[in-house]
């Protein structure tokens, strides 16, 4: 990337040429051919980039291109416009009306090849490598990027940096630059440029004498990170191999305050291996150029690099980089930034080292069979060892034999030499790593000035870009991981700051959130069982294999995230898996990717490191834990790394913080690219180019200003360009945004394609281009009109000429013509010599001359004026004199007198005055001397106040240093209190909104009851108009169920023969099938006997490893004793130190008397001190007595400073003893701090997640207020509507009543009960059947439950016969397996390596535990949500259920009401014969609405069905609501459905009203012919009475039986119901038991099949399993007894964190003493200040009355002689207070002096006490810190079991849960039983009441029947009369 061009005098070059396009660029740009509706791009296959044709023609889709004139056919999608050439060499690519991928890189490309490399893309900034040095970085650029806008100076990365930190002024928010791109492409060079610029114009002017300013400091962190974090790569000589975030930190002035970063993902893999054309660190290289001279004999180095291979594999020596000189550079880097001699050196000793441990993994040699690592040749482990400052063959032996611990006993284990040299390079690589992270953090140490004020800062990210390669690893997942998440922040921010520009400038425009495009990939990522938990899993399990690692990662992730896929074989056929990015799809190889992520170390080496000499190598390896030599008993539970933690979950930390930083910062992008992979500057490669815009993001950025309004342009700019569209309209428009709307309108252009904001217009991409083809063609219109309007005004001018020079041409021939004729003419001749001579001729002549006159006399008569007035002042003057002599001479001699009388009187007063002024000048000279003193002992006062002013000054720089302290840390604390305040503030707004959102949803519920209520009211009311209507129904419906009992007589019988035969046939089908049970049972039976003899051979083989176990156990409980007594001891001990300790505090307190003692002397001494001043005051005049109380004040202030530095020194103990303690705590609050922050974050996302769902309940309760109202007006059309048909009713009533007055009607109404009849015996014997169908299912249920229990007594047989045959092998392995002791104790050596092997398995189940209580608390959480929103969507469904099931029971009851009115209507036409037909027909319609509203019930079934299995189903989360959704609207049709079906009922209804009134009208002629009829009709009637009468005893006596009968299968029915559910509930619980029964068959099985197979491969691996179980009983015991002692430990720990807390109260205490002292101090001063005012004023007063003495002597002469005597008085005082003022000086300095000695003698009495107690308090201290350390330990043993704990509660809550389901599902059940029953009481009620009604038409019937017989007395009484009369 571009550096200085280095230059020696002279000024700084201009940099426009390389920055700003040229007018010429523009006018060659300009000058390329272009159609705006032909040119355009296609893609070219050869390099990938695209080429320039013109469109011939379109057919369809396909497009034909002439290209380089040759025609090709290209896919419409395949072809993209070409930008106007306007645009070409664009500042902003944004800006490009089209923004299609070729019109990117040729605006790219054009502007590289014109050595522009800096190009903006919206927010970004693409940077491309020139692959030469411009001058575009001076000092002189950075001042033209300086105060400017980004619009108001070229591309630049200056500019990004003048925009954060102008960002960072103005909004005071952190700001952050983001600079990536891959390998090469100048992400370094970059960020450097940067952090210059911002040292130069942000340096702080602030500079110590002999150190390097902050600016320097900033900038000489290159060197080093480069010499140990850049390599050669392939692609670039000096590559960043690690990322890098850097915070320049700046003051409220916005001047440099410090700065720190923080390192990223250091390349380790390179340490130990680099490819031929790469090169390792430049460290290494650097160390061997000889540039340091006692360098290389320090580091004990050879001449040549060869001799170390680690680093000689690849390339040794590159062109572009000199070594000597990045070497001298690093050394000067390393003074510049503070590091000392011996922390320099160490780093070259540390990097060193790694070189030779490479040489000394080629030592190892294999000896012995088992190939164990010895080394022959120590020349190189001796080199190893004294680098490291360790013993040498300990290191070769630990290398060789590392120590592994096996219960309390450390054993040695042998390794290869392949083990052995990767252990070794593990070390190398580890010391290389960590000592660049020491060296990155004392840098940040040097860069962190904690005097300065830190109020805001700017990071800079240089981090590696997208990368895809052939073969794709652990290092290219980790860096696309990161860059997913920053594309993610980018198309967040980006399209935010877009957005919100549009609503700022007043768009209609509804926001987009495009960030959650990538979440998908990012989830699949970081998700519980997502790729990185399944990394760190497979990373903790020790057996893992890449290949079990694959499987797992395909089980738990492919099909189940849409971003993970099957790999792609092109690249690299060797890929494992592939991920879906945002940029490309990437196939990964995921070999040897655990052992990186990994990266074990030998902790016995760490442990000797730890131990040895080298400072450096303690502070690299002092957060590992290591291998404590003497075993302490913590060290069980603590592991490498600080408990396992891998280089994945380290990173993902790493990056979370990160992530966290940026989304608080306001971001900044950079992007670079590599134009070509031969580094050939101007050279582009399209498709590397593409390639990289596509990985960056940035055609992802254009992608998302497609879908805005990527192009803008101010109201001016656009009325400035495209007035020539529509000149009127503009001159007519009011401002700027009319005139542009009426341009747009003019032109006709869609309202779509842009929008009028505010100041500017915006357009959708593509629109500017035609705007300017527009605008072209305006333009040649008026071009064209221009031109015909020129050629017409150059035409008419030319006819102009011509005319002019004809008539010139006449003029000339009249005038030769003339000169011709005077010619020859004497007249004109005699005219042309006279004409000279005449005067009128010489006019011009005469003229001049007098002009030169006036001008000569204009000149002159100034001057002429002023010697006028001269002479005549002159003789004025002459004249006076003359007047006055003639005067004198007149006057004479009374003038002389006068003079000499005037001289006497003269010569006399001045004698008198002469005395006058003698005496004065005595008194005078006495005054003086008198002053002269005053002088003298005012010069000594003054010397004396300045000297206390020094000292004052002093003090006020102490003070204002303390003020300063006290002022950063109140900043800080009030900053801490602002953020807590503000998150407080948050929580109570969230806190508000949910109170509200609650009470807004109770009073929605409230209305909702309301509404409900409302409805229940109508539902009353309309339950009587029913009840009125059912009363009007009862006549007909005795009439159907009389028919219906006939017709069930019938249909009883035919029921019952088969059910008889389908009973008979199912019996005979299931006697087949428990045949055919009872055979596959007792094969089953069988197989299992065959396994429990196997088991039984495996149990009796284990009891005998049990009785070895127990042996072994024995061993280790005495063990566990001599290890109690050890501990004892080590009580003894602690006791002892405990009473040395309260020693050392009464020691203390002794000498803190003796400080007392010495305290309480100084007081009687300043007590006598103030007794002497006192008497002092009273004897001193008033300004001696203000200076003797300064003083007085002074020696306070002195001798309370010596107090205080008494206390100060008396507490440094306590303030150093507790300072590692507040750093500690500092730490901690950090961590908090961090991890409250992350809440933060959390509880921010988690409050928009709930604010989203909020705003769906919102709109879900709108949709169901809407629901109510739409139910509500359907409820008043229901009214209505029963309001018409409880009219209609009335007159069918009415009809109804006239047809049962005829006689006809009885014998319809006897037809009718028998047809009822025969129905009620076809219901009875349809009832029987499906009781009959119970029955043999619960006999089936019965049969099946029975052979459930045996087969589980079976299977409990056969596990007790297990257990018994387990005893009697356990037995025999008791008896027999005592003789294999001795072999197993052989054995035992070998399995301790597999005990540490389960060790560490079960810390990383531990670690998965703790991972899975964080996820379950993370799933409980969740739960929590999703029952919060199963509540609100059961409400919300049990609402919409109730309202379902009253719409149902509302329709039901309307259809039947149309059903029965339609049967009465076909009982109607029944009487008729007429309308027997239409009769017919209506039954037909009848049945078709019977079978409708069978459908519709079976459909409101199978919909509580789905509802029901949609609340089994909300825990799987928010589908079900959008399901509900569904449903409910899938119900809303339905009940329009069913509306349309009521309407047409309706319809029906009114066309069978008609139909009865034309059958009124048929009844009415049909009366008629009954009554002719009547006569022959009697004698039928008789005979039809009786029968009636038979028939109606029989119906009575039929129904009265079919009650009983029914009663009896109603009961039955309920009997058979609650069999029915509690068989049910017995087949669940029997079918669970089944399963389990089975799942543990089959788990037995496999256990037996493993169990053998274990057997028959090797029976070591029973036996050390039988160990590891001893081993894990035997250290659960041990892990028992020291929890208890950790305990004891603890309650000690937290006496001593007592102790050390009451000590923190004393220095705190003593820090508030220190404040009041320097309160009194600065009061003190003050005071003193006022005091040395005031003496200032006395001295001038004195001054003043001297003064006035003087005039006083001059104006009375009389009492000088009194002042005389007064002033030598005032002498004599002066002098005697002189003396007395000296003898208190001498005591004074006698006191200072006896002070100071006793100060001496007791600071050396504290100083010797305080360094025995600093001693004594550090020995605590570490023994502190192991207690601690083993408190820490205990506490994390004591966590995992309390895992443990809450994992079987969580067992347990499911188990409860569970539980709580089947409880619901029962009283699901049972609330279904009860509407079965409730049903089945309506219908008993129904029965009662068509009871009660026949019995009321069996009374109607006898009625009727009395009326027939008093008929039938009238008919004989008048044929009596009739007979009379005749005979």
């Amino acid at each position: 990337m571009p550096g200085h061009i280095k230059k020696t005098t002279g000024p700084d070059p201009d940099p426009s040429p390389w920055l700003v396009v040229s007018p010429e660029l523009k006018d060659k740009n300009k000058l390329k051919p272009y159609d705006p509706k032909k040119s355009v791009w296609v893609k070219n296959k050869a390099d990938g980039g695209y080429l320039e044709g013109l469109l011939e023609s379109k057919d369809g889709n396909k497009w034909t291109v002439n290209v380089k004139g040759e025609m090709k056919v290209f896919k419409e999608d395949q072809v993209c416009q070409v930008n106007p050439p306007k645009f070409d060499c664009s500042d902003d690519m944004a800006n490009l009306t089209y923004l299609g991928d070729a019109c990117v890189l040729w605006n790219s490309t054009i502007r590289y090849v014109n050595q522009l490399i800096y190009t903006y893309s919206g927010l970004f900034c693409i940077a491309i490598n020139p692959y030469k040095r411009f001058p575009i970085y001076t000092l002189r650029t950075m001042e033209l990027y300086t105060g400017k806008r980004r619009n108001e100076c070229p591309p630049h990365i200056f500019a990004i940096a003048e925009g954060a930190y102008q960002g960072m002024l103005n909004s005071g928010m952190n700001q952050s630059i983001l600079i990536t791109g891959e390998s090469g492409a100048g992400k370094t060079e970059n960020t450097k440029k940067v952090i210059s610029y911002f040292a130069t114009i942000c340096s702080s002017g602030k500079k110590k004498e002999g150190e390097a300013s902050l600016e320097d400091k900033i900038v000489q962190t290159n060197p080093v990170l480069e010499a140990w974090g850049n390599a050669k790569t392939v692609r670039n000589d000096n590559s960043s191999r690690f990322g890098k975030f850097i915070r320049i930190h700046f003051n409220a002035a916005g001047k440099l305050s410090g700065a720190d970063m923080v390192v990223y993902l250091l390349e380790k893999s390179r340490l130990t291996y680099q490819q031929p054309l790469e090169r390792c660190y430049h460290a290494f290289y650097n160390l061997m150029s000889d540039q340091v001279p006692d360098l290389k004999e320090k580091c004990l180095l050879t001449d040549d690099i060869r001799d170390y291979w680690y680093v000689s594999q690849g390339k040794l020596s590159v062109e572009s980089i000199n070594d000597k000189e990045d070497m001298q550079f690093a050394d000067e880097a390393f003074d510049i930034l503070g590091f000392s001699q011996d922390e320099k050196y160490d780093v070259f000793k540390n990097t060193a080292c790694m070189m030779h441990m490479g040489n000394m993994t080629k030592d190892f040699v294999p000896v012995g069979k088992d190939e164990q690592a010895e080394i022959k040749d120590e020349k190189n482990a001796n080199i190893v060892a004294t680098l490291m400052g360790i013993d040498a063959e300990w290191m070769i032996t630990y290398f060789c034999k590392p120590k592994l611990k096996v219960g309390t006993e450390w054993v040695q284990k042998g390794s290869s030499c392949n083990n052995a040299a990767s252990s070794v390079a593990g070390i190398a690589r580890a010391i290389y790593e960590r000592t660049f992270r020491l060296v990155v953090e004392k840098c940040n140490e040097t860069l962190c000035d904690p005097t300065m004020k830190k109020v805001q800062y700017i990071g800079v990210l240089d981090i590696a870009g997208f990368e895809i390669f052939d073969f794709n690893g652990f290092e290219q997942i980790c860096i696309n991981y990161v860059n997913e998440k920053l594309q993610q922040f980018f198309n967040q921010h980006m399209f935010t700051l877009e957005q919100e520009e549009y609503v700022r400038e007043g768009l209609d425009w509804a926001n987009v959130d495009f960030g959650m495009d990538l979440q998908k990939c990012i989830d699949m990522f970081e998700k519980p069982m997502g790729l990185l938990a399944v990394f760190e899993e497979e990373s903790l399990f020790p057996k893992a294999t890449d290949q079990t690692f694959c499987e797992k990662l395909h089980a738990n992730l492919l099909g189940k995230w849409p971003n993970f896929a099957k790999p792609n074989p092109r690249p690299d056929p060797d890929a494992h898996f592939a991920v879906l990015h945002y940029a490309a799809t990437v196939s990964y190889n995921l070999t040897s990717w655990l052992e990186k992520n990994k990266d074990p170390l030998n902790d016995t080496i760490v442990e000797m490191i730890k131990n040895g000499s080298n400072s450096l190598m303690i502070q690299c390896f002092l957060d590992h834990p290591g291998q404590p030599l003497e075993a302490p008993k913590d060290d069980g539970g603590r592991k490498k790394k600080g408990g396992g933690k891998t280089v994945s979950s380290y990173f993902k930390g790493q990056l979370d913080d990160l992530m966290t930083t940026l989304y608080k910062t306001e971001p900044h992008f950079i992007r670079c690219v590599v134009p070509n992979t031969h580094k050939q500057p101007g050279g582009v490669e399209p498709g590397l180019i593409m390639h990289q815009y596509q990985c960056n993001g940035v055609l992802a950025g254009i992608a998302i200003c497609r879908k805005g309004f990527p192009n803008k342009m101010i109201y001016a700019e656009f009325k400035a360009r495209y007035n020539i569209l529509a000149a009127k309209l503009v001159a007519k428009a009011k401002n700027d945004k009319g005139a542009a709307g009426a341009v747009l309108e003019a032109i006709q252009l869609e309202k779509e394609k842009y929008r009028l904001g505010h100041t500017k217009v915006f357009f959708r991409a593509g629109i500017l281009g035609f705007m300017e083809e527009v605008r072209e063609d305006r333009i040649g219109q008026v071009l064209a009109w221009l031109q015909s309007g020129a050629r017409g005004k150059s035409s008419r001018m030319q006819f102009k000429k011509l005319q002019d020079q004809k008539l010139a041409l006449y003029c000339c021939q009249r005038t030769i013509r003339n000169y011709y004729i005077g010619k020859t003419w004497l007249w004109w001749q005699m005219w042309m010599a006279i004409k000279p001579n005449l005067k009128c001729t010489q006019f011009g002549k005469y003229k001049a001359e007098y002009e030169g006159k006036i001008a000569l006399a204009e000149a002159n008569i100034d001057k002429a004026i002023a010697e006028c007035n001269k002479v005549v002042a002159e003789h004025d003057r002459l004249l006076n004199e003359k007047n006055e002599l003639d005067l004198a001479l007149n006057s004479g001699g009374n003038a002389v007198q006068d003079i000499i009388d005037k001289t006497n009187r003269i010569e006399a007063a001045r004698n008198d005055l002469q005395k006058q002024v003698d005496q004065t000048n005595a008194r005078i000279r006495g005054e003086e001397e008198t002053i002269a003193g005053i002088q003298q002992s005012g010069i000594k006062v003054t010397g004396e106040a300045t000297k206390l002013r020094d000292e004052i000054k002093n003090l006020e720089n102490t003070i204002g240093k303390c003020e300063e302290d006290k002022m950063t840390k109140d900043n800080q604390i009030r900053t801490l209190r602002d953020e807590i305040a503000h998150q407080e503030d948050l929580i109570a707004k969230l806190s508000k909104e949910k109170k509200s959102t609650g009470e807004g949803r109770q009073k929605i519920e409230e209305d909702i009851q309301s509404m409900e209520d409302r409805c229940n009211h109508l539902n009353k009311v309309k339950g009587k108009l029913e009840q009125s209507l059912d009363e009007c129904e009862d006549t007909l419906e005795r009439e159907k169920k009389a028919k219906g009992d006939v017709e069930k007589m019938k249909r009883k019988v035919e029921g019952d023969l088969k059910l008889t035969q389908e009973a008979t046939s199912d019996l005979e089908r299931i006697n087949a099938e428990l045949a055919q049970t009872v055979q596959r049972k007792e094969k089953e039976s069988a197989s299992l006997y065959a396994k429990i003899e196997d088991e039984q051979t495996l149990g009796g083989k284990y009891s005998k490893q049990v009785k070895e176990l127990q042996s072994r156990i024995d061993e280790l409980d005495e063990e566990i004793i001599v290890e109690r007594n050890n501990r004892a001891k080590a009580e003894k001990n602690r006791s002892l130190l405990s009473r040395d300790l309260e020693d050392i505090g009464t020691r203390l307190a002794e000498a803190g008397s003796n400080t007392s003692t010495q305290i309480e002397l100084n007081k009687k001494r300043e007590a006598e001190l103030h007794k002497l001043k006192a008497d002092l005051e009273e004897a001193n005049i008033a300004h001696e007595g203000t200076l003797a109380a300064l003083r007085q004040k002074h020696n306070n202030s002195m001798s309370e400073l010596g107090e205080q530095i008494d206390s100060i020194n008396k507490n440094k103990a306590k303030s150093e003893k507790d300072k590692a303690g507040m750093e500690r705590d500092l730490q901690e609050a950090r961590t908090g701090l961090e991890e409250a922050m992350r809440e933060r974050a959390n509880m921010e996302k988690n409050c928009k997640m709930t604010q989203s769902l909020i705003v769906e309940s919102n709109q879900k309760l709108d949709e169901l207020a809407r629901a109510l109202n739409e139910a509500d007006s359907t409820k008043k059309k229901l009214m209505v509507e029963s309001q018409d048909l409880s009219r209609q009713i009335d007159e069918t009533e009415n009809a109804i009543a006239a047809l049962q007055k005829n006689k006809i009607s009885l014998t319809t109404q006897l037809e009718d009960t028998k047809r009822l009849a025969d129905g009620e015996a076809r219901d009875r014997a349809a009832l029987l059947t499906k009781y009959k169908n119970l029955s043999t299912d619960a006999e089936n249920l019965r049969m099946k439950i029975d052979e459930e229990s045996e087969k589980k007594n079976d299977v409990l047989r056969a596990l007790s016969k297990a257990q018994a045959e387990i005893q009697l092998w356990r037995s025999k392995f008791e008896t027999e397996g005592l003789g294999r002791i001795e072999e197993l104790e052989g054995s035992k050596h070998k399995l301790a390596a597999r005990v540490s092997e389960a060790e560490e398995a079960i810390e990383s189940l531990n670690s998965k535990i703790s991972s899975a209580e964080k996820s379950k608390h993370r799933i409980e959480s969740e739960l929590e949500e999703m029952a919060m929103e199963y509540e609100r969507t059961h409400a919300a469904a049990v609402i919409t259920e109730k309202r379902g099931r009253n719409f149902d029971k509302v329709v039901g009851e309307w259809k039947a009401k149309a059903d029965d009115i339609q049967a009465e209507l076909e009982a109607s036409h029944s009487e008729c014969r007429n309308f027997n037909a239409e009769g017919f027909r209506l039954k037909a319609a009848l049945d078709e609405s019977n079978e409708q509203l069978d459908i519709v019930r079976r459909e409101n079934k199978n919909l509580a069905d789905e509802i029901k299995d949609l609340l089994d189903q909300l825990g799987d989360g928010g589908r079900s609501i959008h399901e509900l959704d569904k449903q409910r609207r899938r119900l809303e049709v339905e009940k329009e459905e069913l509306q349309a079906a009521l309407e047409e009922a309706e319809g029906a209804l009114e066309s069978e009203e008609n139909k009865v009134l034309r059958a009124q009208l048929e009844l009415g002629q049909v009366r008629q012919e009954i009554d002719r009829r009547i006569a022959e009709k009697e004698e039928e009637f008789n005979n039809s009475r009786k029968n009636h009468q038979r028939a109606m005893e029989s119906m009575q006596a039929s129904l009265e039986s079919e009650q009983r009968a029914k009663s009896e299968a109603l009961r039955i029915k309920k009997k058979l119901e609650g069999d029915i559910n509690e068989l049910e509930i017995a087949l669940d619980h029997s079918n669970k038991a089944n399963n389990e029964a089975q799942k543990s068959i089959k788990r037995y099985q496999c256990q037996l099949r493993e169990s053998e197979c274990a057997y028959e491969e090797a029976s070591r691996v029973r036996q050390e399993m039988s160990e590891k179980a001893s081993l894990a009983e035997r250290r659960a015991n041990a892990l028992q007894g020291e929890m208890e002692e950790a305990r004891s430990l603890l309650d000690s720990a937290e006496r001593g964190k007592r102790q050390t807390e009451a000590e923190l109260a004393e220095a705190r205490n003593a820090v508030n003493e220190m404040t009041t002292i320097n309160s009194r101090a600065s009061a003190e001063k003050r005071h003193i200040e006022g005091n040395c005012h005031t003496m200032q004023a006395e001295i001038d007063d004195m001054l003043h009355q001297a003064k006035n003495s003087e005039e006083k002597s001059k104006k009375a002469m009389v009492d000088a002689a009194r002042l005389a005597d007064e002033l030598r008085a005032e002498q004599d005082h002066v002098n005697t207070q002189a003396k007395a003022k000296r003898a208190l000086e001498t005591q004074m300095n006698e006191l200072e002096q006896n002070l100071a000695e006793a100060n001496e003698h007791a600071m050396r009495g504290g100083r010797t006490a305080m360094a025995k107690l600093e001693t004594r308090v550090r020995e605590l201290e570490i023994e502190l810190g192991n207690v601690q350390g083993r408190t820490g330990d205990n506490a994390k043993a004591h966590q995992k079991a309390e895992r443990k704990i809450k994992e079987l509660q969580f067992q347990n809550d499911e188990d409860h849960k569970n539980q709580e389901r089947m409880s619901d599902l029962a009283s699901k059940l049972q609330a279904k039983i009860k509407t079965y029953k409730k049903q089945i009481e309506e219908a008993e009620e129904i029965a009662a009441l068509n009871l009660a009604k026949f019995r009321k038409s069996q009374q109607e019937l006898e009625e009727t029947e009395e009326r027939v017989r008093m008929a039938d007395g009238q008919l004989s009484t008048i044929r009596q009369s009739r007979g009379g009369s005749i005979f």
